[in-house]
């Protein structure tokens, strides 16, 4: 789940940055900038879904994320052309060259959309009370502790914070960048730490909208259910551009609820969509009709956070023979050969994909070049052989291969059935397998519940998606064994939510990846984070966890009137707040 963009981790032993607004007018980052606009204008896109709250730590829902994101703002973010830190609402920070604490200056001048002061008093209240609450079902309490340790959090003074980590902590700036920073003014009184439950009631989609506030570029204005959500410019605005002039540039955000991806292709052509995501399959029609002189673009980037599709088998599957096949790391590596990725890059994304990293994206620093050529190409026969001299063999000769004990080899493969990808996939993978008699039944169900019925451990496949992020520690939560996302290995869970995992069940190589992401959490010096991430990458392409398939390039459509919606060093560059209509 990509809940935000995280950055690219630019701290060395010693780390001093200083705000951009020092040499510029402008406090955002320049790469947003093709040209200066002019204000005014309604910029209206889609939504899958309707949001199921507007607060960000009740639920585990992007179309949530999507539309807060515009009102809530983070300490740092990410410049989107240089993949580095830059400043949000710290200003400016340092780094102790221990790597254990980190020291930050808050915006001063900022104020909430209601007109109140921000300050470090809702930095605080942000991170203890909500984001490192274990008891809220969207913390981000993995990314806020090292090992067991919990960071700790400092009021030096109204506009001055610290956290410090127990030991070297090399991505304590990084985990900065997940959290969006609340209005302790509106939501202490629901008392998040001492009544969790009531709290994740709070900002529900049903609240007057005028009691929904954040320091972000917009504010909520209005909501109907199942059709669009409003947003409208926040008159506290602080961000400024290139001249000093006052973001965003946009008068409205709309969000108009389109479930399916070819409603909003429709809508988008008929123009009531400003911008579109496209898919492969859309991708020429829609290039031709560019070139033949359509009022709209298609861009097309590559981009570091998009999700890559995996292959889970669930290793605790409730079918003993399944959990035997599952957990046999020779029957993975003979499915993966049935994995035809070139033909789902081409056919399914139609070409706009490529082959992903185990675990990091290949465009990031953290990648591990060596694992590039680690991918087996796609091969029936020697799949075939494989489970052949594994015992499965087509016994009773109707086709479909048996278990060693009895039984025939059949898979359900939970997907996205509303996704514009995941039916093609599942069914290409259907054939494939089916083609070595292994039988696998559809198992089709609405995108929103893929990762709750995975995290509850009812499948026996699942096509799925993680975003990469640019520090590998960021995802500790999903590929370090036993942690709250690492949903294909249940059974490895600690007893309790930060506890030691099932270290007894745990296989060799998961051992060894535990300890590397411990090791690395741990450490400050970032050569040997690098290293220790490497050896991991290797581990997880010889030991296939889950089989990634393939990642998606940035691909979308807008229309001609907007300004600021442009792709630069191959990556696609916009932000909703300096958009603008020429």
């Amino acid at each position: 789940m990509n809940r935000t963009t995280a950055c690219l981790l630019t701290v060395t032993a010693a780390l001093s940055l200083c705000s951009a607004t020092a040499q510029s007018k402008s406090n955002v980052p320049a790469s947003l900038f093709q040209t200066t606009g002019k204000k005014g204008g309604t910029l209206t896109l889609s939504l899958v879904s309707s949001p199921q709250s507007f607060n960000y730590f009740a639920v585990l829902d992007n179309n949530s994320y999507t539309v807060m994101n515009n009102v809530l703002d983070r300490l740092i973010t990410l410049d989107p052309g240089t993949n580095k830190l830059y400043p949000a609402l710290a200003e400016s920070w340092t780094f102790s060259p221990d790597g254990r604490v980190a020291t930050l200056k808050l915006r001063r001048g900022v104020k909430w959309s209601d007109g109140q002061a921000f300050n470090a008093d809702d930095v605080m209240f942000t991170l203890e009370d909500v984001a490192s609450n274990t008891g809220l079902k969207a913390n981000q309490s993995a990314v806020f502790k090292v090992g067991k340790d919990p960071l700790k959090f400092e009021k030096v003074d109204a506009y001055t914070v610290r956290v410090t980590a127990p030991k070297p902590y090399g991505a304590m700036l990084q985990a900065l960048t997940f959290v969006p920073i609340l209005p302790q003014h509106k939501l202490a009184k629901y008392q998040p730490l001492k009544d969790p439950e009531g709290f994740m009631k709070a900002w529900a989609t049903n609240t007057a909208l005028g009691d929904i506030v954040g320091t972000g570029p917009f504010i909520l204005s209005n909501y109907t259910v199942d059709q669009k959500v409003t947003l409208v410019r926040n008159p506290n605005s602080w961000r400024r551009d290139p001249a000093g002039t006052q973001l965003p540039y946009m008068d409205r955000l709309e969000y108009l609820i389109i479930k399916s991806p070819e409603a909003q292709i429709n809508s988008f052509r008929a123009g009531q969509l400003d911008s579109a995501p496209i898919t492969g399959a859309q991708f020429p029609d829609l290039k031709r009709q560019e070139l033949a002189g359509a009022n709209f673009s298609v861009i097309r980037g590559v981009g570091l956070n998009n999700p890559p599709v995996h292959l889970a088998f669930n290793h605790d599957s409730k079918d003993p023979a399944l959990k035997k096949a599952f957990s046999d790391l020779k029957f993975r590596q003979a499915m993966e050969l049935a994995v035809n990725r070139d033909r789902i890059i081409d056919t399914v994304y139609n070409g706009l994909a490529s082959y992903p990293g185990f675990g990091v994206a290949p465009i990031s620093e953290w990648f591990n070049p060596v694992t590039k050529g680690m991918f087996p190409k796609f091969n029936l026969a020697q799949a075939a052989a494989r489970l052949d001299a594994l015992g499965y063999r087509d016994t009773n000769r109707d086709g479909v291969r048996n278990h060693p004990g009895g039984g025939n080899l059949e898979i359900d493969l939970l997907h996205a059935a509303d996704s514009s990808i995941m039916p093609g996939i599942a069914t290409i993978i259907q054939s494939d397998f089916g083609k070595i008699g292994v039988k696998v039944n559809l198992r089709g169900v609405t995108g929103s519940t893929v990762l709750p019925t995975s995290m509850s451990g009812n499948f026996e496949a699942v096509l799925g998606t993680f975003g990469d992020q640019p520090d590998p520690q960021l995802r500790k939560d999903i590929w370090q064994p036993g942690g709250a996302l690492h949903f294909w290995r249940r059974s490895l869970q600690p007893a309790q939510e930060g506890g030691t995992p099932n270290m007894d069940l745990m296989q060799p190589y998961e051992k060894r990846t535990w300890d590397l992401f411990a090791q690395a959490e741990a450490s400050g010096n970032q050569a040997t984070r690098k290293k220790l991430y490497n050896e991991w990458q290797l581990l997880f392409a010889r030991n296939l966890p889950v089989i990634l398939i393939a990642k998606p390039d940035s691909v979308a459509a807008f229309q001609k009137r907007i300004g600021n919606f442009y792709v630069r060093n191959n990556a696609v560059i916009s932000s909703n707040y300096t958009v603008f209509e020429k």
